[in-house]
């Protein structure tokens, strides 16, 4: 029944989005595809955008992270509602930037901005790094739940690769406007299975109501409701928080999906609207977090440990089988959809700005059929990182908005600054690559700046070179537009 139920959503959804696609004109340029003709309206920007805070990264990781740790988690409430704040000013200067000279990828921007065709070679791929890192997000959970509907006698090799290969399958044909049909599935899905579970999750731990929950969190396991948490050897203080959520925040519309999905808007309009309303769609992760609390007192114990798999565990062990297999059905949407996007924009920028300047005479179809050949190496790439690694997913997460950071001042000062240019801004992406990634470095930062997350000490080195560069060798200032 589990892995019936699993299908039916699944392959419905599927069947939904490639219909929902091919009712549409069918993409015959790299630009059609990858950013839906510009023309998003506000319901299917919001699935698409505000969407993002049903992924696995937050279900999933979000719930397992409140499992081992407790309050850590709390990093979900403050990174969106100030990334909602902060993309309420950057996402229209991005879109009126897309808009006015005809720009598909976040590489794109840096070449046309800097007016340096290698600068957007560079940025893409960084660009790609960091979506590589979080498709395997995305993979990692799709293969947790392949081995719960099909059974532990799976192995993970073969569950991961059909993870990958179901992702492919799904972003191929259509693009952006399948994801964006099957983004509003699951994320009404979601919704659902959300208030149904926390509805009734009293009764599965023998609480008296939802609130009552956290009362006993807090009772048997003292400290769970304020930092550090249950693991103070973590690490996860309060300055860890507010560092974190701040590097999340900065670095949330600078992951090249989220930058290129600004370009699918209709309107500014449309991206204000998304911005206002999201930090109240956030208020959702407190039912995730009831979630993974309600998990620790019913002492769900996952494979191996895993956090990732305590909430599908905790659903397997307490729920019906019915119920089971509509919430695994639901959960792979929710690493389909954002793992499709991811690939589409990594394909978009391989094709678009790695290969086509190597290429100029490449004509739109062979553009197109590169990006979507070059999605299954870097989907290869994803599911080796999975195998070599068994990191949590919001430590994955964490990883993948560090990297993609040494992108923001880039972004950040061309809306701001105008003697910014390329060398300058090339010059902190360097510095900041070695702050972030120097075992030597870390190690400073640790000794220097106790309980600081990592990423935004060298987000603010990247940022500091940069300036210092711009100012020490001005050049003839940009022309992209600049905010209101």
């Amino acid at each position: 029944m589990i892995l019936a139920l699993t299908l039916a959503v699944v392959l419905g959804t599927m069947a939904g989005a490639l219909l929902s696609a091919r009712r549409q004109e069918r993409a015959r340029t790299l630009a059609e595809w990858a950013v839906g003709g510009r023309r998003f309206g506000v319901l299917v920007f919001w699935f698409l955008n505000a969407g993002e805070i049903y992924t696995t990264f937050a279900v999933l990781g979000i719930s397992g992270f409140a499992w081992a740790h407790g309050a850590p988690a709390y990093l979900a409430f403050t990174s969106v509602s100030l990334s909602a704040a902060i993309g309420y000013w950057l996402m229209p200067c991005i879109w009126n930037a897309g808009r006015r000279y005809g720009l598909v990828t976040q590489a794109d921007f840096f070449a046309a901005h800097y007016r340096a065709t290698w600068l957007g070679v560079v940025v893409g791929i960084a660009g790609i790094a960091a979506l590589i890192i979080y498709v395997q997000i995305q993979i990692v959970a799709l293969s947790l739940i392949v081995r719960l509907t099909l059974g532990p006698e799976v192995s993970t090799a073969a569950a991961v690769t059909v993870a990958a290969v179901i992702m492919l399958a799904f972003v191929y044909f259509a693009g952006l406007r399948s994801a964006a049909f099957a983004a509003g599935v699951k994320d009404v899905l979601m919704l659902l299975i959300v208030v149904a579970l926390c509805a009734t999750v009293a009764s599965k731990v023998g609480a008296a109501s939802m609130l009552d929950v956290y009362n006993m969190a807090q009772d048997q396991f003292p400290g769970i409701g304020r930092l550090p948490g249950l693991q103070p050897g973590a690490g996860l203080s309060t300055v860890w928080l507010m560092t974190a959520a701040l590097n999340v925040a900065l670095g949330n519309w600078i992951l090249p999906h989220l930058f290129q999905l600004c370009f699918s808007a209709g309107s500014e309009a449309t991206i204000r609207r998304n911005a206002i309303w999201q930090p109240i769609y956030s208020l959702s992760y407190f039912f995730i977090i009831l979630l993974g609390f309600a998990a620790l007192l019913a002492g769900t114990q996952p494979e191996g440990g895993d956090t990732n798999a305590v909430l599908l565990q905790f659903v397997a062990d307490r729920y019906p089988a019915w119920a089971v297999g509509i919430f695994a059905g639901t959960a792979c949407l929710l690493a389909l959809v954002p793992g499709s996007v991811l690939l589409l924009t990594a394909g978009s920028i391989f094709s678009r700005n790695i290969l086509l300047p190597m290429r100029p005479d490449l004509s739109d179809r062979a553009s197109l059929l590169a990006s979507r050949l070059s999605m299954i190496i870097f989907a290869a790439i994803a599911v080796w990182l999975t195998l070599g690694g068994s990191k949590s997913l919001v430590e994955i997460g964490l990883s993948a908005y560090a990297a993609i950071g040494m992108l923001a001042p880039g972004v950040y000062f061309a809306f701001t600054w105008k003697r910014a240019h390329a060398a300058g801004v090339f010059a902190g992406i360097v510095a900041g690559y070695l702050a972030l990634l120097l075992p030597q470095a870390q190690q400073l930062w640790t000794m220097l700046l106790p309980g600081w997350d990592h990423g935004l000490v060298a987000m603010a080195i990247n940022a500091a070179v940069a300036a210092l560069a711009c100012a020490a060798w001005p050049r003839r200032a940009a022309a992209s537009p600049q905010p209101a």
